[in-house]
């Protein structure tokens, strides 16, 4: 988990304007706990050896890079795909949740919260909790409770207590509110687990480095595979942002690599119903950082749309904000139906269905010009098992608009 230098956090919590720890005078301790000891335990050789290990014969990493024949028929160029879908718990989000586990655990930690959206990061950290035999609260917006039943199920079964956020627009974000409510009720026997490159710093930082694991496979694998560790493009979905941070990570100092990040436009970017946070937000602070949010003229948080849960947040992690702001990445935004019919191609040209989230980024290919000979990444950062309801309504929904 090397440190990152040009584009990496600043000693103070930034990236560039973007980051810092803003926070409520009764956490203070526990973010400068963690600011003066996660580096520490991270890089210790205890903390490397147990993470390692799980992530081996726990997790099943390392992912398979898969050279996908037929989708790189279609777009005529070579496209690889990163199989976090094949993780234990079926997506990234484990990688993270294992680091920040066993960091609680050295903390002396024994009571975890967690937010979450697509119920990914939930399903994760009830399953590290249940093997590390530690409490787990996962607090989830209602909506996100309803059409994400299947991962609340398997919560419950790991032995989370589910927390159902009836605020706002019953989401990720309201989660989150209530994630950070809980802590700062529950300071010191409490370890807020969180799921996104977002938050106070560290979490940012430190969600970046677990997840890093993901563009240091890749460039072994790609060295093996065509004696080379650079790809031309590396492309993942975008909403707080840590597969992406993950996928990123060992590319960033390497120039020539295009690093493409993907965000939910929802129903259209000037719809009024969209995530887009980076083509119609503004700098704020959102849940202890400055980044980019949505928000009004006045600084009142928008309420974010996309049919996909993992992603429908106003805001970003402050290091996408800053790739951004410096043009190290470029950022696109794709539609709730262009990602529905990614999902479907993805489906019948490879045998894979993808999460939601990740039918985003598959979107993308249709966006971008490739030359034959350039190798794409595309980090498939989940399994689509979550999403069949939605991906069987719209099946329908097509079915019925051609009978008719």
């Amino acid at each position: 988990m090397k440190a990152v230098s040009k584009y990496g956090v600043s000693e103070n919590g930034y990236y560039g304007s973007f980051g810092g720890a803003y926070i409520p005078e009764i956490l203070y301790n526990n973010i400068e706990e963690l600011k003066s000891k996660y580096l520490g335990i991270s890089q210790s050789e205890k903390f490397n050896n147990e993470f390692s290990e799980l992530l081996k014969n726990y997790v099943g990493r390392p992912t398979p890079l898969f050279f996908a024949k037929n989708l790189s028929e279609q777009y005529k160029t070579n496209i690889y795909l990163k199989r976090e879908d094949l993780n234990h718990t079926g997506a990234h989000k484990i990688n993270n949740a294992i680091g920040q586990i066993l960091l609680a655990k050295e903390l002396g930690k024994k009571r975890i919260i967690a937010e979450t959206g697509a119920g990914q990061h939930g399903v994760a950290t009830a399953t590290v909790c249940a093997l590390m035999g530690m409490e787990c609260i996962v607090y989830m917006g209602e909506t996100d409770v309803q059409r994400q039943a299947p991962n609340v199920a398997r919560m419950k079964m790991l032995g989370a207590k589910v927390v159902s956020v009836h605020s706002g627009s019953k989401t990720l974000k309201d989660a989150s509110n209530e994630a950070i409510r809980d802590w700062i009720n529950n300071p010191e026997n409490t370890y807020y687990l969180i799921g996104s490159v977002v938050g106070p710093h560290p979490y940012p930082d430190m969600v970046a480095r677990f997840q890093s694991v993901i563009s240091n496979e890749i460039k072994g694998q790609l060295k093996t595979i065509l004696g080379k560790e650079n790809p031309d493009y590396v492309i993942a979905c975008v909403g707080g942002g840590s597969n992406a941070a993950g996928a990123f990570y060992h590319f960033l100092e390497s120039e020539d690599v295009k690093l493409i990040g993907v965000e939910a436009a929802g129903k259209g970017i000037d719809s009024g119903h969209t995530a887009a946070t980076l083509s119609v937000g503004s700098a704020g602070i959102i849940h202890g950082s400055k980044t980019i949010l949505m928000q009004t003229a006045d600084g009142q948080i928008t309420e974010p749309y996309s049919i996909s849960a993992g992603l429908d947040y106003p805001g970003i992690g402050p290091v996408h904000a800053y790739l951004n702001e410096v043009r190290r990445a470029n950022y696109i935004s794709i539609t709730d139906t262009e990602a529905l019919e990614a999902a479907l191609n993805l489906t019948k040209k490879e045998g894979i269905i993808p999460a939601l989230e990740s039918a985003h980024a598959l979107a993308a290919l249709g966006k971008l010009q490739f030359k034959k000979e350039e190798i794409v990444i595309l980090n498939l950062s989940g399994r689509g098992d979550k999403d069949l309801e939605t991906y069987t309504n719209y099946l329908n929904e097509l079915k019925y608009a051609k009978q008719n």
